[in-house]
C-alpha cells in the first residue's frame, strides 16, 4: 500500500523518536563538527605560530653572529688604526672588560701591574681618559668609547625584546595548546553526556516516541538546519502560523498521495469484477491478487524508487553519502542487521497488504493493518519496560474494537475476492511492520532517518529479487500476455506516488513538527476509504464506517498522547 515504507524511519524510540532526541541527536553532530573546526584552527594557528617562533630565533641568531662579526671587526679596526700604546691598551681592556666582565679581570689587573705610574686615568664611568694624551688622541678614545657603548647598548636591547618576544610567544603557544585541550575535553564530555541522555530517551518508553499514525515512518529535518530551527517540541506558539498551516498543508497532500497510491494498486489488482473508473469507464485490472504477483509489483514500484530516491536524499540531507560510507565501514554487525532487519519486515508487511488489498476492500484493508500501534505498545512493555499508560490502554481498546467492526463479511453488493485470505493478510502486515517499528528503535540515533530509509528502500529492493527468484512455481508471477506496458506503467505510477507523499512528508515535518503530522496522518484509512469510492466506487457498510473512525480516534489519540508527553519532557 505504501503506507508504511515511504516516510523516514523513526528513530527516536520504539515507534518513532522524540522531538528531544532529533535535538540531542542534531546537537551531537553539530559540536562534533564544532569540535573538529576549532581543533584544525587551533593546530593552524599553532603550526603558524612555531613557524613564527622558528624564524624568530633564526633571526635572533643571525643578529647575534652579526654583532660578534662587527664588534671583532671593529676591534680589528681600531688595532690598525691606533699604534699599542700602555696608555691605550688600559683604556680598552677597561671598555672590553665592561661587556665581558669576569672574564678579563686578571688581564686587566696585569696590565695595571706591568705599566708605570698611571698613564690614564678613568672618571666614574671609566670612559674618560685623564692622561698627558694630546687632546686628538683623547677626542679619538672618547668617540669610540661612546661608539661602542652605543653599539653594546642597542644590541643588547634588541636582544633583550627579541628573548621577551619568544618567551612570550613560547607562553602563548603554551596557552592555546590548554585551552585546546580543555576544549576538547569539554565537548567530549557534552557529547558523552548528549549521547547518554538520548540513550536513556530511547529506552524511556513509548511515551517518549513519536509515530505516525498512519503506519509511517516520520522524517527528520538534516541535522544542520535543526538548530536553526524552532524546535517540534516547542509550545505552539512559538511558532508563526503560517509555516505550520503549510505544514499541515503538506502533510495532508502527503496522506492523500497514499491514498491514491492504496486506489491505484487496487486498480492494478484484478478483482471479481470489472472496476468503473469515475463511472466512465470500466477497467479489468492487469493481473490477479497473489504473493507473486505482489512482488512483482513491488520490484517494478522499487525500481523507479530505486532510480529517483538518491537525487532525492541528497537534496533532503546532502551528507547521506558520508553517513551511509561510515555506516559501511563502521564495521558493527549489530547495527547492520538491525538495519537490514528492519527493511526485511518492511518488506514482508508490504507484500502482505497489497495481498489485502487486492482481496478485501481497500479502506478495509488499511484501517485492519492500523492494528500495529496495539502490538508495538505491547512488545515495546515487554522488551524495554515501558508500561503503557491509560490512555494508551484505551486507545489500544478503541483500535481493537474498530478493527473488530471492520472485518468484512460476504456481501453480494460488493466485490471481493478471498476474505479470510485479505483479512489475514492484513493482520500480518500489521504485525510486521511493528516489527520493522521496534527494530528501528534498537537503531534509534545510530544513523539518519534519510540514509536509514535509502537503506531500507534497497533492502525491500534486494529482499524482492531475491523471493522472486526462489518463489515456488504455484505461488510465483502469474500474468497474461500483452500487459506488460500497463504493469510498468503501473510501477512508475506507484513508485512516483511513493517518492511525491515522502518528500511531502518531509517538508510537512520541517514546517509543522512531527506531531502536527502525525495527527494529520491518522486520516489515511477515511481518505483511503473515499478515493477508493470516488474513483472506482468501491463502498463499505455503515457498521464498517463506524469501527474505521474508532481506530482514527483510537490511534490519533495515541499521537496526541506522545505529543502532550513530549512537551512536558521538553519542559
Amino acid at each position: 500500500m505504501g503506507t508504511q515504507d515511504n516516510q523516514p524511519p523513526p528513530l527516536g524510540s520504539g515507534e518513532t523518536r522524540t522531538p528531544t532526541d532529533e535535538i540531542l541527536n542534531s546537537v551531537m553532530q553539530e559540536l562534533e563538527a564544532l569540535h573538529r573546526q576549532m581543533k584544525e584552527q587551533m593546530s593552524q594557528d599553532i603550526q603558524r605560530l612555531q613557524a613564527d617562533k622558528d624564524r624568530l630565533i633564526e633571526d635572533i641568531d643571525s643578529l647575534q653572529t652579526e654583532y660578534r662579526r662587527l664588534q671583532s671587526q671593529q676591534f680589528q679596526t681600531l688595532s690598525d688604526r691606533i699604534p699599542p700604546n700602555p696608555a691605550w691598551l688600559k683604556q680598552l681592556t677597561q671598555i672590553v672588560a665592561r661587556n665581558v666582565e669576569q672574564a678579563l679581570i686578571a688581564r686587566i689587573n696585569q696590565i695595571k701591574a706591568a705599566s708605570d705610574p698611571p698613564l690614564l686615568a678613568a672618571d666614574p664611568s671609566g670612559l674618560v681618559p685623564l692622561s698627558d694624551l694630546g687632546d686628538e688622541n683623547f677626542n679619538n678614545r672618547q668617540l669610540e668609547a661612546v661608539l661602542e657603548t652605543s653599539l653594546n647598548h642597542t644590541f643588547q636591547t634588541l636582544q633583550q625584546e627579541l628573548s621577551h618576544y619568544q618567551s612570550d610567544l613560547s607562553r602563548r603557544l603554551n596557552n592555546m595548546q590548554t585551552l585546546e585541550q580543555q576544549a576538547e575535553a569539554l565537548l567530549e564530555t557534552i557529547v558523552a553526556r548528549l549521547q547518554q541522555q538520548a540513550e536513556t530517551s530511547t529506552l524511556g518508553g513509548d511515551s517518549s516516541r513519536r509515530e505516525f499514525s498512519s503506519g509511517r515512518p516520520e522524517a527528520l529535518p538534516p541535522a544542520k538546519t535543526i538548530l536553526t530551527k524552532t524546535p517540534e517540541t516547542a509550545p505552539s506558539g512559538a511558532k508563526s502560523s503560517s509555516p505550520v498551516q503549510l505544514g499541515l498543508f503538506l502533510a495532508l497532500l502527503s496522506a492523500v498521495s497514499l491514498s491514491l497510491f492504496n486506489v491505484c494498486l487496487k486498480i492494478i489488482l484484478k478483482g471479481p469484477q470489472p472496476r468503473e473508473i469515475f463511472g466512465l469507464f470500466s477497467l479489468e485490472g492487469i493481473i490477479t491478487p497473489g504473493i507473486g504477483n505482489s512482488l512483482l509489483i513491488l520490484l517494478l514500484r522499487m525500481i523507479v524508487v530505486m532510480g529517483l530516491m538518491p537525487i532525492v536524499a541528497t537534496f533532503l540531507y546532502p551528507p547521506v553519502w558520508q553517513d551511509l560510507r561510515r555506516f559501511l565501514q563502521s564495521g558493527d554487525r549489530r547495527l547492520m542487521l538491525t538495519v537490514i532487519g528492519s527493511g526485511f519486515f518492511l518488506f514482508l508487511s508490504q507484500v502482505a497488504i497489497y495481498v489485502a488489498i487486492g482481496e478485501i476492500p481497500t479502506g478495509i484493508a488499511i484501517t485492519i493493518f492500523f492494528i500495529y500501534p496495539i502490538v508495538t505498545v505491547i512488545a515495546s512493555w515487554g522488551l524495554f519496560g515501558d508500561r503503557p499508560t491509560l490512555i494508551r490502554v484505551i486507545a489500544m481498546i478503541t483500535i481493537l474494537a474498530g478493527g473488530i467492526l471492520c472485518l468484512p463479511a460476504r456481501n453480494p453488493n460488493i466485490a471481493m475476492g478471498n476474505v479470510q485470505v485479505g483479512v489475514i493478510a492484513a493482520i500480518c502486515a500489521g504485525i510486521a511492520f511493528a516489527g520493522y517499528v521496534l527494530l528501528t528503535q534498537v537503531a534509534a540515533g545510530k544513523l539518519h532517518p534519510i540514509p536509514f530509509s535509502l537503506v531500507n528502500f534497497a533492502a525491500i529492493f534486494v529482499f524482492s529479487a531475491l523471493s522472486l527468484m526462489v518463489l515456488p512455481d504455484n505461488l510465483g508471477i502469474s500474468i497474461e500476455p500483452g500487459v506488460w506496458n500497463g504493469l510498468i506503467i503501473g510501477g512508475v505510477v506507484l513508485g512516483v506516488l511513493t517518492l511525491s507523499s515522502y518528500l511531502l512528508n518531509n517538508f510537512a515535518i520541517r514546517s509543522a513538527g512531527a506531531s502536527l503530522a502525525s495527527i494529520i496522518g491518522t486520516t489515511g484509512p477515511a481518505l483511503t476509504a473515499l478515493f477508493a469510492f470516488w474513483i472506482i466506487g468501491e463502498s463499505i457498510k455503515q457498521q464498517q464506517i463506524y469501527g474505521m473512525a474508532l481506530v482514527i480516534l483510537g490511534v490519533g489519540a495515541m499521537s496526541v498522547e506522545r505529543m502532550i508527553a513530549a512537551k512536558r519532557k521538553a519542559s
